[in-house]
């Protein structure tokens, strides 16, 4: 999808800051760009659409309207950009906290749409890539402590030295054509069994 089939919904109850966004949001070449004027029911109305990016105006945020920002920019896995009227720190916390991908205070212009835009979706790419990479680290921490329980299983249950228990692991493993990580837990669960 290109940058100009972005499906984008504005969320803003002020007309004149909504009329900026939408000329912005024009003159970068985004045409398909909705209004919302609410954020009542925002998590399913976001759904509906299907909004790749979400621009959005907390003037009063509620405690409601954060817990759906944290939904929506978190399992939805889409961008996010919030504007304010004044900066607060508690807020810019409570926003980034909610997965929001930039926080912009004051100063809306339609000439920074665009760059509000490009950074919004830049950003939430940054932490996406981020976030694939702690999960591939935290599955290969858990391969690694399940394997290492699996060997002291095999080492006590066979009396052998954690090197030929490791290397009979792997050749059960290659001879199965499996990870040696599901075999490792296919012992463990074994060992649960026979308790």
């Amino acid at each position: 999808m290109s940058d100009k089939d972005l499906r984008i919904v504005i969320v803003d109850q002020n007309p004149v800051r909504t009329a900026i966004l939408r000329d912005g949001l024009r003159e970068a070449g985004h045409n398909q760009v909705t209004v919302l004027e609410s954020s009542l029911d925002l998590e399913q109305r976001l759904r509906a659409i299907d909004a790749d990016i979400v621009l959005i105006d907390l003037e009063n945020p509620n405690r409601d309207v954060l817990e759906q920002m944290i939904r929506i920019s978190g399992a939805s896995a889409r961008p996010v950009a919030m504007f304010a009227d004044r900066s607060d720190s508690a807020m810019i916390n409570a926003a980034i906290d909610a997965g929001v991908s930039a926080y912009v205070v004051d100063g809306l212009k339609k000439e920074r749409v665009k760059s509000i835009v490009d950074l919004s979706v830049s950003r939430f790419n940054a932490f996406a890539r981020l976030r694939e990479e702690l999960a591939h680290v935290q599955g290969q921490l858990a391969d690694r402590k399940a394997i290492d329980q699996a060997k002291g299983l095999v080492m006590k249950a066979k009396n052998i030295s954690e090197e030929q228990a490791y290397a009979m692991m792997r050749k059960v493993a290659m001879n199965e054509g499996k990870k040696i990580a599901e075999i490792a837990r296919s012992i463990i669960t074994a060992a649960e069994l026979l308790k």
